[in-house]
């Protein structure tokens, strides 16, 4: 199959709850690649199928600017290991930013 084939294939829409920090160094990787944010994923998914790393030198410096930017501190050591915080009741959580 040539680069330039195209493969037609049916897209849904998904709910997928992750880190939010991870999530807008998705999304400022797809920026700096004008692509949307579901084109990086499914990039990133089938290259990690193929066990092959879906970053370019110059991507991966991109990456790590975005978690200094970000603050992220997470590696692929922190994988299954993240455990989500509970929310806190509505109003609760808008008087606990007001005081920080």
């Amino acid at each position: 199959m040539t680069k330039e084939s195209h493969l037609l294939i049916e897209r849904v829409q998904t709910g997928v709850r992750m880190e939010k920090r991870i999530l807008k160094v998705l999304k400022g990787l797809a920026e700096y690649h004008d692509m949307s944010l579901g084109d990086l994923l499914e990039g990133i998914v089938l290259h990690a199928f193929d066990g092959k790393t879906p970053f370019s030198a110059e991507s991966l410096k991109r990456i790590r600017d975005l978690k200094k930017f970000y603050a992220l501190d997470l590696d692929s050591s922190a994988s299954h290991r993240l455990t989500e915080i509970k929310a806190m009741p509505a109003g609760k959580n808008v008087a606990a930013k007001k005081r920080a």
